[in-house]
Protein backbone atom coordinates (compact mmCIF):
# COMPACT_ATOMS: atom_id res chain seq x y z
CA UNK A 1 0.00 0.00 0.00
CA UNK A 2 1.29 3.47 -0.70
CA UNK A 3 0.31 6.56 0.75
CA UNK A 4 0.39 9.92 -1.23
CA UNK A 5 3.51 11.21 -2.24
CA UNK A 6 4.83 7.92 -3.53
CA UNK A 7 6.39 7.31 -0.40
CA UNK A 8 6.45 3.97 1.36
CA UNK A 9 5.76 3.59 5.04
CA UNK A 10 9.15 2.28 5.76
CA UNK A 11 11.07 4.54 3.61
CA UNK A 12 11.53 8.19 3.97
CA UNK A 13 11.17 10.73 1.06
CA UNK A 14 12.18 14.99 0.91
CA UNK A 15 8.18 15.51 0.22
CA UNK A 16 7.04 14.82 3.85
CA UNK A 17 6.75 17.39 6.33
CA UNK A 18 8.26 17.38 10.13
CA UNK A 19 4.75 16.04 11.47
CA UNK A 20 4.66 13.22 9.04
CA UNK A 21 7.49 11.80 9.46
CA UNK A 22 7.15 11.50 13.19
CA UNK A 23 3.72 9.50 12.58
CA UNK A 24 5.71 7.34 10.12
CA UNK A 25 8.38 6.46 12.73
CA UNK A 26 6.07 6.34 14.89
CA UNK A 27 4.19 3.39 12.94
CA UNK A 28 7.37 2.34 11.78
CA UNK A 29 8.21 1.63 15.51
CA UNK A 30 4.82 -0.05 16.08
CA UNK A 31 5.09 -2.47 13.39
CA UNK A 32 8.62 -3.65 14.01
CA UNK A 33 7.31 -4.24 18.05
CA UNK A 34 4.63 -5.99 16.45
CA UNK A 35 7.00 -8.74 14.26
CA UNK A 36 9.11 -8.93 17.07
CA UNK A 37 6.38 -9.93 19.39
CA UNK A 38 5.26 -12.57 16.65
CA UNK A 39 8.98 -14.27 16.46
CA UNK A 40 8.96 -14.53 20.11
CA UNK A 41 5.44 -15.99 19.79
CA UNK A 42 6.52 -18.78 17.56
CA UNK A 43 9.96 -19.65 19.26
CA UNK A 44 7.72 -19.71 22.54
CA UNK A 45 5.43 -22.43 21.18
CA UNK A 46 8.20 -24.39 19.64
CA UNK A 47 10.11 -24.43 23.16
CA UNK A 48 6.74 -25.49 25.07
CA UNK A 49 6.09 -28.53 22.32
CA UNK A 50 10.12 -29.68 22.51
CA UNK A 51 9.38 -29.44 26.94
CA UNK A 52 6.46 -31.62 26.35
CA UNK A 53 8.41 -34.25 24.19
CA UNK A 54 11.01 -34.72 26.77
CA UNK A 55 8.64 -34.75 29.54
CA UNK A 56 7.22 -37.63 27.83
CA UNK A 57 10.75 -39.44 26.92
CA UNK A 58 11.28 -39.46 30.82
CA UNK A 59 7.82 -40.82 31.79
CA UNK A 60 8.72 -43.38 29.41
CA UNK A 61 12.77 -44.18 30.28
CA UNK A 62 10.63 -44.41 34.05
CA UNK A 63 8.04 -47.25 33.16
CA UNK A 64 10.59 -49.15 31.58
CA UNK A 65 12.77 -48.52 34.55
CA UNK A 66 10.09 -50.10 36.46
CA UNK A 67 9.21 -53.21 33.99
CA UNK A 68 11.14 -56.25 35.26
CA UNK A 69 13.64 -56.90 32.54
CA UNK A 70 13.64 -60.12 30.22
CA UNK A 71 16.71 -62.07 30.28
CA UNK A 72 19.31 -62.81 26.91
CA UNK A 73 19.44 -66.23 27.87
CA UNK A 74 18.92 -68.32 31.31
CA UNK A 75 21.71 -68.17 33.98
CA UNK A 76 22.06 -72.00 33.73
CA UNK A 77 22.50 -71.73 30.23
CA UNK A 78 25.60 -69.08 30.78
CA UNK A 79 27.25 -71.93 32.41
CA UNK A 80 26.64 -74.36 29.99
CA UNK A 81 31.26 -75.07 30.42
CA UNK A 82 30.23 -76.23 34.35
CA UNK A 83 26.63 -78.10 33.19
CA UNK A 84 26.75 -79.79 30.19
CA UNK A 85 27.57 -83.42 29.44
CA UNK A 86 31.03 -82.27 27.87
CA UNK A 87 32.39 -82.81 31.01
CA UNK A 88 31.29 -86.44 31.07
CA UNK A 89 32.84 -86.55 27.70
CA UNK A 90 36.07 -85.75 28.49
CA UNK A 91 36.23 -87.76 31.40
CA UNK A 92 35.52 -90.94 29.31
CA UNK A 93 37.71 -89.39 26.82
CA UNK A 94 40.70 -89.83 29.38
CA UNK A 95 39.59 -92.91 30.81
CA UNK A 96 37.00 -95.17 30.42
CA UNK A 97 37.13 -95.23 26.00
CA UNK A 98 34.86 -98.05 26.13
CA UNK A 99 32.38 -96.21 27.59
CA UNK A 100 33.20 -93.13 25.36
CA UNK A 101 32.55 -95.79 22.56
CA UNK A 102 29.10 -96.30 23.85
CA UNK A 103 28.46 -93.09 24.68
CA UNK A 104 29.06 -91.60 20.96
CA UNK A 105 29.26 -94.71 18.88
CA UNK A 106 32.70 -94.29 17.71
CA UNK A 107 36.03 -94.54 19.55
CA UNK A 108 38.31 -91.29 20.56
CA UNK A 109 40.54 -92.00 17.53
CA UNK A 110 37.27 -91.67 15.35
CA UNK A 111 35.96 -88.76 17.09
CA UNK A 112 38.85 -86.85 16.65
CA UNK A 113 39.42 -87.37 12.84
CA UNK A 114 35.47 -86.69 12.02
CA UNK A 115 36.31 -83.66 13.95
CA UNK A 116 39.21 -82.40 12.31
CA UNK A 117 37.58 -82.55 9.03
CA UNK A 118 33.95 -80.96 9.79
CA UNK A 119 35.49 -78.37 12.20
CA UNK A 120 35.94 -75.74 9.54
CA UNK A 121 32.15 -76.09 8.19
CA UNK A 122 30.64 -76.01 11.92
CA UNK A 123 32.55 -73.38 13.45
CA UNK A 124 31.28 -70.10 14.42
CA UNK A 125 33.00 -67.13 15.53
CA UNK A 126 31.90 -65.29 18.68
CA UNK A 127 29.85 -62.39 18.64
CA UNK A 128 29.38 -59.29 21.38
CA UNK A 129 26.41 -60.58 22.67
CA UNK A 130 27.59 -64.19 23.27
CA UNK A 131 30.11 -67.09 23.12
CA UNK A 132 29.72 -69.29 20.09
CA UNK A 133 29.29 -73.30 21.02
CA UNK A 134 32.70 -74.67 20.32
CA UNK A 135 32.98 -77.61 17.15
CA UNK A 136 33.86 -80.21 19.17
CA UNK A 137 30.74 -79.87 21.50
CA UNK A 138 28.31 -79.34 18.39
CA UNK A 139 29.64 -82.62 16.79
CA UNK A 140 29.00 -84.44 20.79
CA UNK A 141 25.50 -83.02 20.93
CA UNK A 142 24.72 -84.26 17.70
CA UNK A 143 26.30 -88.17 17.54
CA UNK A 144 24.15 -88.63 21.13
CA UNK A 145 21.14 -87.19 19.42
CA UNK A 146 21.67 -90.28 16.63
CA UNK A 147 22.55 -92.20 18.65
CA UNK A 148 19.88 -92.28 21.33
CA UNK A 149 17.03 -90.65 19.51
CA UNK A 150 16.36 -88.03 22.39
CA UNK A 151 14.01 -85.07 22.29
CA UNK A 152 15.35 -82.14 21.70
CA UNK A 153 13.72 -80.95 24.69
CA UNK A 154 15.85 -83.57 26.72
CA UNK A 155 19.32 -82.86 24.96
CA UNK A 156 18.66 -79.04 26.22
CA UNK A 157 19.14 -80.41 29.48
CA UNK A 158 22.01 -82.49 29.15
CA UNK A 159 23.99 -80.17 26.63
CA UNK A 160 23.22 -76.98 28.14
CA UNK A 161 22.10 -75.53 24.73
CA UNK A 162 18.67 -74.38 23.94
CA UNK A 163 16.37 -76.19 22.10
CA UNK A 164 15.74 -73.49 19.18
CA UNK A 165 19.69 -73.89 18.56
CA UNK A 166 19.90 -77.46 18.80
CA UNK A 167 17.00 -77.36 16.02
CA UNK A 168 19.52 -75.76 13.90
CA UNK A 169 22.75 -76.86 15.39
CA UNK A 170 22.02 -80.84 14.48
CA UNK A 171 20.61 -80.97 11.09
CA UNK A 172 23.75 -78.31 9.93
CA UNK A 173 26.14 -80.87 11.70
CA UNK A 174 24.43 -83.90 10.49
CA UNK A 175 24.83 -82.14 6.48
CA UNK A 176 28.46 -81.61 7.66
CA UNK A 177 28.91 -85.13 8.18
CA UNK A 178 27.10 -86.03 5.01
CA UNK A 179 28.85 -84.10 2.86
CA UNK A 180 32.63 -84.70 4.83
CA UNK A 181 32.37 -87.88 4.58
CA UNK A 182 30.60 -88.55 1.05
CA UNK A 183 33.61 -90.37 -0.23
CA UNK A 184 32.56 -93.61 2.46
CA UNK A 185 29.23 -93.85 -0.20
CA UNK A 186 30.90 -93.98 -3.61
CA UNK A 187 29.03 -95.04 -6.45
CA UNK A 188 30.48 -97.28 -9.37
CA UNK A 189 30.80 -95.41 -12.51
CA UNK A 190 32.48 -97.84 -14.79
CA UNK A 191 31.96 -101.80 -15.10
CA UNK A 192 35.40 -102.47 -13.14
CA UNK A 193 33.62 -101.24 -9.69
CA UNK A 194 31.14 -103.00 -10.51
CA UNK A 195 32.92 -105.84 -10.93
CA UNK A 196 34.62 -105.67 -7.87
CA UNK A 197 31.63 -105.53 -5.67
CA UNK A 198 30.29 -108.55 -7.59
CA UNK A 199 33.40 -110.61 -6.52
CA UNK A 200 32.99 -109.32 -3.09
CA UNK A 201 29.42 -111.06 -3.31
CA UNK A 202 30.25 -114.61 -4.98
CA UNK A 203 32.98 -114.84 -2.30
CA UNK A 204 30.97 -113.89 0.94
CA UNK A 205 27.39 -115.11 -0.14
CA UNK A 206 27.76 -116.66 -3.31
CA UNK A 207 26.03 -115.06 -5.70
CA UNK A 208 27.60 -114.00 -9.04
CA UNK A 209 27.55 -110.91 -10.95
CA UNK A 210 25.62 -108.94 -8.48
CA UNK A 211 25.71 -105.69 -8.20
CA UNK A 212 24.05 -104.90 -4.84
CA UNK A 213 20.81 -105.73 -2.62
CA UNK A 214 18.32 -103.21 -3.50
CA UNK A 215 15.66 -102.14 -0.53
CA UNK A 216 13.49 -99.46 1.08
CA UNK A 217 12.15 -98.87 4.90
CA UNK A 218 9.79 -96.44 6.29
CA UNK A 219 12.05 -93.89 8.49
CA UNK A 220 9.01 -92.74 11.48
CA UNK A 221 8.46 -88.51 11.56
CA UNK A 222 5.84 -86.81 13.30
CA UNK A 223 3.12 -85.68 10.96
CA UNK A 224 4.32 -82.48 9.08
CA UNK A 225 1.84 -79.62 9.44
CA UNK A 226 -0.48 -79.04 7.11
CA UNK A 227 0.58 -82.86 5.14
CA UNK A 228 -2.87 -84.39 5.90
CA UNK A 229 -2.47 -87.94 4.64
CA UNK A 230 0.30 -87.18 2.50
CA UNK A 231 2.92 -89.23 4.80
CA UNK A 232 0.62 -91.65 5.65
CA UNK A 233 1.96 -95.22 5.43
CA UNK A 234 0.06 -98.47 5.02
CA UNK A 235 1.41 -99.46 8.43
CA UNK A 236 -0.43 -96.74 10.09
CA UNK A 237 2.30 -93.92 11.14
CA UNK A 238 4.01 -91.30 9.33
CA UNK A 239 6.68 -91.87 7.53
CA UNK A 240 9.64 -90.74 4.36
CA UNK A 241 11.42 -93.35 2.40
CA UNK A 242 15.17 -94.64 2.41
CA UNK A 243 15.74 -95.98 -0.47
CA UNK A 244 19.27 -97.67 -0.43
CA UNK A 245 21.82 -100.18 -2.28
CA UNK A 246 23.87 -102.23 -0.08
CA UNK A 247 27.17 -104.14 -1.31
CA UNK A 248 28.26 -107.82 0.21
CA UNK A 249 30.01 -105.87 3.32
CA UNK A 250 26.99 -104.06 4.62
CA UNK A 251 27.81 -100.86 3.79
CA UNK A 252 25.78 -98.77 1.54
CA UNK A 253 26.07 -97.85 -1.68
CA UNK A 254 23.72 -95.41 -2.75
CA UNK A 255 20.62 -93.90 -0.54
CA UNK A 256 17.85 -91.48 -1.62
CA UNK A 257 15.91 -90.06 1.33
CA UNK A 258 13.01 -88.05 1.25
CA UNK A 259 9.87 -89.65 -0.94
CA UNK A 260 6.74 -89.55 0.92
CA UNK A 261 5.69 -92.60 3.09
CA UNK A 262 2.14 -92.99 0.84
CA UNK A 263 4.17 -94.42 -2.15
CA UNK A 264 4.80 -97.85 0.28
CA UNK A 265 5.35 -100.12 -3.02
CA UNK A 266 8.37 -100.52 -5.59
CA UNK A 267 7.10 -97.61 -7.36
CA UNK A 268 9.19 -95.08 -5.34
CA UNK A 269 12.34 -96.80 -7.25
CA UNK A 270 11.02 -95.21 -10.30
CA UNK A 271 11.41 -92.02 -8.86
CA UNK A 272 15.14 -92.24 -7.81
CA UNK A 273 18.10 -91.68 -9.74
CA UNK A 274 19.03 -94.92 -9.30
CA UNK A 275 16.07 -96.14 -10.60
CA UNK A 276 16.23 -93.85 -13.93
CA UNK A 277 19.23 -94.70 -14.84
CA UNK A 278 18.43 -98.34 -14.59
CA UNK A 279 15.51 -98.07 -16.54
CA UNK A 280 17.45 -95.73 -18.82
CA UNK A 281 20.37 -98.29 -19.24
CA UNK A 282 22.34 -95.35 -18.03
CA UNK A 283 24.62 -97.61 -15.18
CA UNK A 284 27.76 -98.94 -17.37
CA UNK A 285 27.30 -102.26 -16.07
CA UNK A 286 29.47 -105.10 -17.06
CA UNK A 287 28.34 -106.94 -20.62
CA UNK A 288 26.86 -110.53 -20.28
CA UNK A 289 30.27 -111.21 -22.10
CA UNK A 290 32.46 -111.03 -18.96
CA UNK A 291 29.87 -112.00 -16.40
CA UNK A 292 29.68 -115.61 -15.10
CA UNK A 293 27.48 -117.52 -17.24
CA UNK A 294 27.09 -115.31 -19.38
CA UNK A 295 24.00 -114.46 -17.34
CA UNK A 296 22.63 -110.73 -17.36
CA UNK A 297 24.30 -108.53 -14.58
CA UNK A 298 21.77 -107.62 -12.13
CA UNK A 299 20.81 -106.55 -8.29
CA UNK A 300 19.08 -107.92 -6.14
CA UNK A 301 15.47 -106.69 -4.26
CA UNK A 302 12.28 -108.25 -2.79
CA UNK A 303 8.93 -108.51 -3.52
CA UNK A 304 8.16 -104.88 -3.40
CA UNK A 305 9.81 -104.25 -6.40
CA UNK A 306 9.55 -105.10 -10.59
CA UNK A 307 10.79 -107.60 -12.10
CA UNK A 308 13.29 -106.21 -14.74
CA UNK A 309 16.36 -107.71 -16.87
CA UNK A 310 18.73 -105.65 -14.08
CA UNK A 311 17.22 -106.67 -11.08
CA UNK A 312 15.84 -110.08 -10.11
CA UNK A 313 13.47 -110.88 -6.98
CA UNK A 314 12.80 -113.97 -4.94
CA UNK A 315 9.88 -116.30 -5.94
CA UNK A 316 6.87 -115.69 -3.84
CA UNK A 317 8.10 -116.58 -0.11
CA UNK A 318 11.47 -117.16 -0.91
CA UNK A 319 14.12 -114.84 0.04
CA UNK A 320 17.71 -114.10 -1.89
CA UNK A 321 19.74 -112.48 0.35
CA UNK A 322 19.45 -110.46 3.36
CA UNK A 323 22.16 -107.81 3.10
CA UNK A 324 19.59 -105.16 2.79
CA UNK A 325 17.78 -105.99 6.01
CA UNK A 326 20.68 -106.87 8.05
CA UNK A 327 22.68 -102.91 6.86
CA UNK A 328 19.33 -101.26 7.58
CA UNK A 329 18.99 -103.52 11.28
CA UNK A 330 22.79 -102.56 12.12
CA UNK A 331 22.46 -99.00 11.46
CA UNK A 332 19.07 -98.70 13.21
CA UNK A 333 20.85 -100.72 16.27
CA UNK A 334 23.61 -98.36 16.26
CA UNK A 335 22.02 -95.06 15.79
CA UNK A 336 18.67 -95.58 17.58
CA UNK A 337 17.18 -92.25 16.41
CA UNK A 338 15.14 -94.36 13.80
CA UNK A 339 13.47 -96.56 16.96
CA UNK A 340 11.39 -93.36 17.97
CA UNK A 341 9.80 -90.57 15.42
CA UNK A 342 11.80 -87.83 14.58
CA UNK A 343 10.40 -84.53 15.10
CA UNK A 344 12.31 -82.13 13.20
CA UNK A 345 11.53 -80.57 9.41
CA UNK A 346 11.62 -82.55 6.15
CA UNK A 347 14.54 -81.04 5.09
CA UNK A 348 16.24 -81.42 8.28
CA UNK A 349 15.23 -85.03 8.83
CA UNK A 350 16.83 -85.90 5.95
CA UNK A 351 19.98 -84.72 6.54
CA UNK A 352 20.07 -86.89 9.65
CA UNK A 353 18.74 -90.02 7.76
CA UNK A 354 22.07 -89.15 5.39
CA UNK A 355 24.55 -88.40 7.85
CA UNK A 356 23.81 -92.14 9.69
CA UNK A 357 24.30 -93.60 6.09
CA UNK A 358 27.49 -92.28 5.94
CA UNK A 359 28.57 -92.68 9.59
CA UNK A 360 28.03 -96.29 9.19
CA UNK A 361 30.43 -96.76 6.10
CA UNK A 362 32.56 -94.72 8.20
CA UNK A 363 32.63 -97.02 11.48
CA UNK A 364 31.99 -100.15 9.18
CA UNK A 365 35.70 -99.15 7.72
CA UNK A 366 37.20 -97.62 10.93
CA UNK A 367 35.78 -98.84 13.64
CA UNK A 368 34.85 -102.49 12.51
CA UNK A 369 35.50 -104.37 15.85
CA UNK A 370 33.55 -101.78 18.02
CA UNK A 371 31.01 -101.01 15.76
CA UNK A 372 30.18 -104.30 14.06
CA UNK A 373 32.28 -107.03 16.30
CA UNK A 374 32.38 -110.62 15.55
CA UNK A 375 29.21 -112.62 16.06
CA UNK A 376 27.35 -109.46 16.07
CA UNK A 377 26.44 -109.83 11.93
CA UNK A 378 25.01 -112.81 10.52
CA UNK A 379 27.65 -115.30 8.74
CA UNK A 380 27.49 -118.02 6.59
CA UNK A 381 29.79 -121.38 6.87
CA UNK A 382 31.31 -122.06 3.68
CA UNK A 383 31.81 -125.81 4.57
CA UNK A 384 28.19 -126.40 5.20
CA UNK A 385 26.44 -123.45 4.61
CA UNK A 386 25.40 -123.23 8.43
CA UNK A 387 24.10 -119.56 9.12
CA UNK A 388 25.06 -118.13 11.95
CA UNK A 389 22.18 -115.38 12.89
CA UNK A 390 23.93 -112.21 14.81
CA UNK A 391 23.50 -110.58 17.92
CA UNK A 392 21.94 -107.35 15.80
CA UNK A 393 18.50 -109.14 15.28
CA UNK A 394 18.14 -109.57 19.11
CA UNK A 395 17.24 -105.66 19.10
CA UNK A 396 15.98 -105.40 15.66
CA UNK A 397 13.87 -102.37 15.16
CA UNK A 398 12.08 -104.08 12.60
CA UNK A 399 12.02 -100.94 10.22
CA UNK A 400 9.26 -101.50 7.79
CA UNK A 401 10.13 -102.36 4.45
CA UNK A 402 8.25 -101.49 1.54
CA UNK A 403 4.38 -102.73 0.58
CA UNK A 404 4.81 -105.97 -1.47
CA UNK A 405 4.29 -105.13 -5.11
CA UNK A 406 0.67 -106.57 -6.37
CA UNK A 407 0.35 -108.56 -9.36
CA UNK A 408 1.78 -107.62 -12.53
CA UNK A 409 3.23 -108.15 -15.95
CA UNK A 410 6.42 -108.70 -15.83
CA UNK A 411 8.37 -108.09 -19.22
CA UNK A 412 9.88 -111.63 -20.94
CA UNK A 413 13.45 -110.23 -20.95
CA UNK A 414 12.92 -110.05 -17.23
CA UNK A 415 11.59 -113.37 -16.54
CA UNK A 416 13.81 -115.07 -18.53
CA UNK A 417 16.89 -113.42 -16.56
CA UNK A 418 15.30 -114.81 -13.56
CA UNK A 419 14.90 -118.13 -14.97
CA UNK A 420 18.46 -118.39 -16.17
CA UNK A 421 19.65 -117.45 -12.47
CA UNK A 422 17.19 -120.50 -11.18
CA UNK A 423 18.90 -122.88 -13.60
CA UNK A 424 22.62 -121.70 -12.74
CA UNK A 425 22.07 -122.15 -8.97
CA UNK A 426 19.91 -125.60 -9.55
CA UNK A 427 23.34 -126.45 -12.01
CA UNK A 428 26.61 -125.01 -12.07
CA UNK A 429 26.56 -122.47 -9.97
CA UNK A 430 24.83 -124.77 -7.17
CA UNK A 431 26.86 -126.13 -3.59
CA UNK A 432 27.18 -128.89 -1.54
CA UNK A 433 25.31 -127.96 1.21
CA UNK A 434 22.09 -125.58 -0.76
CA UNK A 435 19.45 -128.37 -0.02
CA UNK A 436 19.54 -129.16 3.14
CA UNK A 437 19.50 -125.30 4.15
CA UNK A 438 16.36 -125.27 1.76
Amino acid sequence: MQPAGGSTIMGKTADLTDVQKAVIDTLHKEVCSIMNNAQCAVVFAALLVEEARLKDEARMLERRSKRKRRMWTREWLQKRSDLSHMQLVRELQEKNPHDFRNYLRMSEESFKHLLEIITPMIQRKDTAMRAAIPADERLAVTLRFLATGRSLQDLHFSSAISRTLLSVLIPETCNAIFHSLRSYMQFPNTEEEWKKIASDFEQLWQFPNCGGALDGKHVRITQPPNSGSYFFNYKGYFSIILMALVNANYEFINVDVGMNGRVSDGGVLEHTLFGERLNNCDLHLPPNSETRGNLNFVFVGDEAFPLHPNLIKPFPQKSLTEERRISFGIMANRFRVFHTPINMKLESIDSVVLACCVLHNFLRRRDALAYSPPGFMDSVGLVNGEVQLGEWRANDPAIAGLQPLGPGRNTHDAKTCRDNYCQYFNGPGAVTWQHQNL
